[in-house]
């Protein structure tokens, strides 16, 4: 299997894709967060939904491969929007 950078104008479209995504997740936390839901048992019903989608999108070996990165990820801020711990 080749893997092959995909053309700018397609990076940029899923970027874009993602972004209006991450909008409607935020937006689905608010809800929740204003129905009761405790914030943590949001942003984990959320992991468990998006790594399930992934692994029936790319199948399991894909995504051990992707969240063996995220520690990492995680250390160097990329998800973090205010004070770190």
């Amino acid at each position: 299997m080749t893997h092959s950078r995909p053309p700018a104008a397609l990076d940029d479209a899923i970027a874009e894709q993602q972004l209006v995504a991450l909008a409607y997740v935020t937006e689905a936390y608010a809800e929740a967060i204003l129905a009761g839901i405790e914030s943590a048992a949001f942003a984990h019903a959320a992991l468990r939904a998006a790594l399930r989608e992934l692994v029936a999108t790319h199948g399991e070996e894909r995504v051990a491969s992707f969240v063996e990165r995220l520690p990492a990820r995680v250390r160097d801020g990329e998800f973090s929007c205010g004070a770190r711990h």
